[in-house]
């Protein structure tokens, strides 16, 4: 088992849950849940312990359409959820940009969408969830608990979620009214942004990273809409590693070329599944990275000036990012003691593995985020210091308390020893 980025390579013992009622073997290694293994970094992977295996734990328990809300159990997909709630008038609250997740890693996790200023966290829409802690014992946990805000967003360090219910929204059908702005630099994104924000439920930007100004990218926006539509059907799929020579400061020019010329400005009406999960078409996506993987980094800062100076100095790199996305999350609070999204500004970089010139680069985009009062975002990390997580966890120590000690991982053990 490997993370999404591939980075570090890992060994561990697994274990499987299939059934709700299953109990781990805590018999001293330190052990974790997993889900569908979604995170970038080291936050899914024990090396040397143990990891549980959630995704057995598939089943739907029950939909209540008069109340809008649904409990399953925490191996769930989002993909399986919206297959069943979409065609009956609902959609998730809150989605991240795959729909390969699982409820389990969403908590654990406390993700994010494209509609941060208007529904906050993930974790602000779980009703009511069941913890198995080491000891055997089963907590059902509603959000006045204190364990479930350490649950959420937690990173999988208190127990193991087994069933969680969630309370959906009700939308017209599977279409999107979506719009897509060209724009030129960072003060154009800010005008866009408190433009859209009042009367769009998600919007998010791509950024060239290697314009020569920094901040030139497409707006995209969107809101629920009438109409009909079906899922595109094509999937792509990446059959083998690809050569680390393939990624390079050409390609990623040329890439973003195509991008702006292909993602055409103007108002569209469309099927959900191409706005929030582009990349989800591409099968194995991760692949084309080659064996080395890559790094994601994202940062959350309070000032817009900082995205312009990280941007600046990923374009001197001649890096470049294939995946570059910039948003602003809105004030609404997280309920997770260690939840990463907060009011500021978030962006997203991909970076091939090339070895200390790739680290050097996130060392020092990492000390900036630092020094401005950000804060990385665990889930896609690989690479952040103990003093960067702590600086950035400002509800630790009140985190502490709720670890379960037989859980860990090699994140857990990298930012905290």
């Amino acid at each position: 088992m490997e993370s999404w980025g591939r980075y570090p390579r890992a060994t561990q013992t697994v274990q499987t849950m299939r059934w709700r009622s299953d109990v781990p073997r805590f018999d001293g290694a330190k052990v974790l849940p997993r889900g569908q293994g979604r995170s970038y970094g080291d936050s899914c992977l024990n090396d040397g312990g143990v990891l549980i295996s959630t995704a057995g734990l598939d089943r739907f328990i029950f939909l209540d359409e008069a109340g809008g809300t649904l409990r399953c159990e925490a191996g769930v997909t989002f993909e399986a959820i919206l297959d069943l709630i979409v065609p009956r008038g609902f959609f998730l609250p809150v989605v991240p940009g795959t729909r390969f997740v699982s409820v389990g890693g969403a908590i654990a996790n406390d993700i994010h969408g494209k509609n941060h200023h208007r529904a906050g966290t993930f974790g602000r829409h779980v009703r009511a969830l069941e913890l198995l802690r080491s000891d055997g014992s089963r907590r059902v946990l509603g959000p006045h608990d204190p364990l479930f805000a350490a649950t959420v967003g937690g990173l999988g360090l208190t127990g193991i979620v087994t069933w969680a219910e969630i309370q959906l929204i009700r939308v017209p059908g599977p279409c999107l009214r979506t719009e897509a702005i060209p724009f030129a630099d960072l003060d154009a994104f800010l005008a866009l942004t408190r433009e859209s924000d009042g009367s769009w439920d998600y919007t998010v930007a791509w950024i060239d990273c290697l314009s020569p100004k920094p901040g030139r990218g497409v707006f995209l926006r969107g809101v629920h809409a009438e109409g009909a539509a079906r899922a595109p059907s094509r999937r792509l799929r990446v059959p083998l590693d690809f050569p680390a020579f393939v990624l390079n400061r050409h390609t990623v020019r040329a890439f973003n070329r195509l991008y702006r010329l292909a993602t055409r400005p103007g108002t569209r009406l469309s099927h959900y599944d191409p706005f929030f999960f582009p990349l989800d078409s591409v099968q194995g996506w991760n692949r084309i990275y080659g064996k080395p993987g890559f790094f994601q980094f994202q940062c959350v800062v309070p000032e817009i000036g900082t995205i312009g100076s990280l941007l600046q100095k990923v374009a001197r790199a001649g890096t470049g990012s294939f995946l570059s996305v910039l948003k602003t999350f809105g004030d609404l609070p997280s309920p997770g003691l260690l939840s990463f999204p907060r009011k500021g500004f978030t962006l997203a970089l991909d970076f091939p593995n090339r070895g200390p010139a790739t680290l050097a680069l996130l060392d020092d985009l990492e000390r900036e985020v630092r020094a401005t009062g950000g804060a990385l975002y665990p889930a896609k990390d690989a690479r952040m210091s103990r003093e960067t997580f702590v600086h950035g966890s400002p509800r630790l120590d009140q985190f502490l308390p709720f670890l379960d000690p037989a859980f860990s991982s090699s994140f857990w053990r990298r930012v905290t020893a």
